[in-house]
């Protein structure tokens, strides 16, 4: 039997090196290093196996490393204590867990997952129609929203500038809830890379910006009528059934001028109510549906 398969007693130290190893992913730098984040909780460790589980299967390197749990959590459970190919398992008290996780209240299993590396060139190369991109987005939260509407909507991969938040911090992977395991996500990529690789695949990048000049219903309304077969008039407007990446800004500076420049178009949410605006992961949220709609109507 593979030595990584063999029972081991349960782990009861929560000062123990290697619990102080898990605990370090907490940190950017611990990350960095091990070059791995932690899944908490049974939901985003459900869908960390499922994407293991598919990568193996494929041939592919694996999603999961270490799963640490409770064995009231496996008896919770059961669909996670399985065997998994190339997962190391290890039970442990309470008391270990709760030292492992970042959550005050742990939910009694957590798995760590080793961190992709998908490149932007990759990306483009598989001829996206749907791309989100965080310019700046510094929140946990906000980012996770977003990546979880860009996951709902069916949107291709996710990408973040620089200067924005670690997707794989422990907050911004539980406001998740597992998507961050169901598509590509490129961190780190210098905007103007960004501009000139998507606009050379026939990306188009729209703005989202609550000041813009184009109004977000107005061309729902124009796909609509391009479905219809309903003639139009000449406009330059974009087209969102077209390939898009979608820019959405930092919670309190929005985008720059250079990232508004760089866009094609301006596009707003309109707003009927008293509300001055709306957060960017709400407004992601709109924009990437809006265009996921007209994008698979035109089909």
């Amino acid at each position: 039997m593979n030595a990584a398969h063999v029972p081991a007693a349960e782990m009861d130290n929560p000062r123990a090196e290697r619990v102080k190893d898990v605990t370090r992913l907490a940190t950017r730098s611990g990350r960095a290093k091990r070059g791995a984040f932690l899944a908490e909780g049974p939901q985003a460790v459900r869908e960390a196996l499922r994407a293991h589980d598919e990568a193996v299967a494929t041939h592919r390197q694996p999603v999961v490393l270490e799963v640490y749990a409770t064995a009231e959590a496996l008896q919770r459970h059961p669909d996670l204590a399985g065997h998994r190919e190339r997962v190391r398992r290890y039970t442990a008290t309470g008391e270990v867990l709760a030292a492992m996780a970042d959550t005050v209240t742990p939910q009694g299993i957590i798995a760590v997952c080793r961190i992709p590396e998908p490149t932007l060139d990759a990306v483009l190369g598989a001829r996206p129609r749907l791309v989100a991109v965080l310019c700046r987005v510094q929140d946990p939260g906000n980012a996770g929203t977003i990546l979880r509407a860009a996951d709902a909507a069916g949107a291709d991969a996710i990408v973040l500038t620089t200067g924005s938040v670690d997707i794989y911090n422990p907050k911004a992977v539980r406001s998740t809830v597992g998507s961050v395991f169901h598509l590509p996500i490129v961190a780190g990529v210098a905007f103007p890379e960004l501009v000139e690789k998507a606009t050379a695949a026939g990306v188009q990048l729209l703005a989202a910006d609550g000041y813009g000049s184009v109004d977000l219903d107005a061309l729902q309304d124009d796909s609509a009528a391009r479905r219809a077969g309903t003639p139009e008039a000449p406009t330059d407007a974009p087209r969102l059934e077209d390939a898009t990446a979608w820019l959405f800004g930092n919670e309190a500076q929005g985008l720059d001028a250079g990232e508004l420049a760089a866009a094609g178009h301006r596009v707003a949410v309109p707003l009927y109510g008293v509300a001055e605006s709306l957060n960017v992961g709400t407004a992601a949220t709109v924009c990437l549906y809006a265009s996921a709609r007209a994008q698979r109507r035109s089909r």
